[in-house]
């Protein structure tokens, strides 16, 4: 029997693999991860991913289909003693029955590297089974000898499907859930948790638990739980992280938003981003990268536009500096593109690095007297300066169309070499 003094997120946990709810695309017939539950194949699985979303629930699941004893430990309060002393017991246990020990780290990011290493030698000869989650990618913050011998599975938010079929569960549930109660909920009010919640289902069964445990009943025994009562028992969240990849993520798409000249689409990235917290200083130095790396001299000014930007933002900060990463924005998605410039000196850089070092030529060194000074013949004259190379082609778009113009236009003309 489930302690009913438990949260109700806690208390509907599923408890095999057919009453686990989303990860469809690891957790799905004949997928991986499924197939080695099933077959007790599992040696070390490592799980990451948001919060809410099940991680947890599948440990357990794990566990228990392994049919090993199991071992909880929190990573933030947890010591390589402990951790020891755990393998040590697991390793009598299998020696004695057999069975083996299933170990649960939440939280396993927190493990610093020594306590991760502790790990390594239990894994290795299968005494334990390490089953770890995190909410960060596990390449970031894990050695790679727990990654190697591991698999690793990352989940995905739940989708509002998935949250609505916990949502329905929760309210059915005559045991464990709110089936008990008399509840009349609106299809508005669901529809409202599973939008908000971010793909989070402890978030929205925890938003259900308060509002129905809060309301009054009405004349009629009816606990009415309606549109305004759900704005009331959740919080928007955002997916992200300043850390981690959802941060990478998320610039990634703002960046290649702009590049690809989608105005609305930057907007709403980069609103994300300054919902979520984000620093301005990074949104905005990489608005500078931005224009010399994709738009360039196709609109020169662009770049001039970024940096005062970021100029503007360190002055003004926040909330006003939104309106300038904005404005910027909008006028990057809308400039013209051209990457001549990062390419041309891309291609230099390489022939610096893989070609034999050219020397400067006497002509163009200090105080040379083999100089031909450019401007006693109008601008231009025709002489070495040291390249036979072609590395900048000028593109036929915004200013940089003037570029092209001038420079095949000097090719036509006449001067003394």
């Amino acid at each position: 029997m489930i302690r009913q003094d438990l949260p109700l997120a806690v208390r509907l946990r599923p408890k095999n693999l057919n009453e686990f709810v989303g990860q469809t695309h690891i957790l799905g017939e004949g997928k991986l991860l499924r197939r080695l539950i099933i077959s007790k194949r599992v040696t070390s699985i490592v799980l990451w991913g948001p919060a809410g979303c099940g991680k947890t629930s599948l440990g357990f699941i794990v566990s228990n289909e392994l049919e090993a004893d199991f071992e909880y430990l929190n990573a933030a309060f947890s010591s390589v003693a402990v951790v020891k002393k755990i393998i040590e017991k697991a390793k009598k246990q299998l020696d004695k029955n057999g069975k083996r020990t299933a170990i649960f780290i939440d939280e396993i990011h927190r493990f610093n590297k020594l306590q991760q290493e502790s790990l390594v030698p239990g894994t290795e000869t299968g005494d334990i089974i390490l089953i770890g989650t995190t909410i960060y990618n596990p390449s970031y913050y894990l050695i790679p000898s727990i990654i190697s011998r591991s698999v690793v599975a990352e989940f995905k938010p739940l989708n509002r499907q998935d949250i609505d079929t916990l949502l329905k569960r929760a309210l059915k549930d005559k045991i464990n859930g709110l089936g008990k109660f008399n509840v009349q909920i609106t299809n508005k009010a669901l529809e409202y948790i599973s939008a908000i919640s971010g793909g989070d289902a402890r978030s929205a069964i925890s938003a259900l638990e308060i509002g129905i445990l809060s309301i009054p009943a009405d004349n009629e025994g009816k606990i009415v739980f309606n549109l305004e009562v759900a704005r009331e028992c959740i919080q928007k969240k955002i997916l992200y992280d300043r850390k981690d990849s959802y941060h990478y993520d998320t610039i990634s798409a703002l960046i290649k938003s702009i590049r690809g000249s989608d105005v609305d689409s930057a907007l709403y990235w980069l609103a994300k981003m300054i919902k979520a917290g984000e620093d301005p200083r990074f949104i905005s130095r990489r608005l500078v990268i931005l224009a010399s790396e994709d738009i360039g001299n196709a609109n020169p000014f662009a770049l001039v536009l970024a940096t005062s930007c970021f100029k503007g933002v360190e002055f003004v900060g926040k909330p006003e500096a939104n309106l300038i990463m904005a404005q910027t924005t909008v006028y990057l998605a809308a400039s013209p593109k051209s990457n001549s410039s990062y390419l041309a000196i891309k291609k230099a850089m390489e022939d610096v690095e893989n070609e034999e070092t050219k020397e400067v030529p006497d002509n163009v060194k200090p105080n040379s007297k083999q100089y031909i000074y450019p401007h006693e013949f109008g601008g231009y004259v025709q002489q070495s300066y040291g390249c036979d190379k072609k590395y900048y082609f000028p593109k036929d778009i915004g200013e940089e169309r003037k570029i092209k113009i001038f420079l095949e236009d000097l090719k036509k003309r006449e001067f003394r070499k």
